[in-house]
């Protein structure tokens, strides 16, 4: 059973595993990312909380979801070329997954058991639902779509002391 991030294992963008133990002592944004959404412009305020914080601890993962109005079709290729030329993104990018339903990522699964949404919804409700965790591994907050990236500066740089 797991009880922290690093208890998980993902596959990066190029196919690749990658065990989130490798991130062991950071602390993690984790989002579900989509390149024909509303909220896509949140890439840019991603990478530079990456960029800001990077040096001191923090680790941007993007996990790309088709889940919610087919706002990421392409294949692994589009999606970093995408990521790469319209938000110049550095930070780790993951394959596809599913966020909700019975094929839904385990960790995406432990995640909304950490940290229900609003009003007893453990759903994620749409793209770029972010989901901070703290160098112990442990989920220390939720956040809406709506909650812009630079909003959370305050919490990492609380996260990261």
């Amino acid at each position: 059973m797991a009880t922290t991030a690093y208890d998980f294992e993902a596959t990066a963008l190029d196919g690749s595993p990658q065990p989130l133990a490798d991130y062991r002592g950071k602390v993690l944004l984790i989002v579900n990312v989509a390149s024909k959404c509303g909220f896509t412009p949140q890439y840019a305020g991603l990478e530079r909380l990456w960029r800001d914080y990077g040096d001191k601890g923090l680790v941007v993962l993007g996990f790309p979801c088709d889940q919610f109005g087919h706002q990421e079709p392409g294949d692994a290729e589009e999606i970093r070329n995408f990521c790469s030329l319209t938000y110049d993104v550095s930070f780790p990018m993951f394959a596809k997954v599913e966020v909700n339903g019975g094929n839904a990522s385990p960790l995406w699964t432990w995640l909304k058991d950490e940290k229900g949404g609003l009003l007893g919804f453990d759903g994620i409700k749409w793209n770029f639902t972010k989901f901070l965790v703290g160098r112990d591994g442990r989920v220390l907050k939720r956040y809406a779509p709506t909650d812009k990236p630079e909003s959370l500066a305050r919490d990492i740089e609380k996260a990261l002391a």
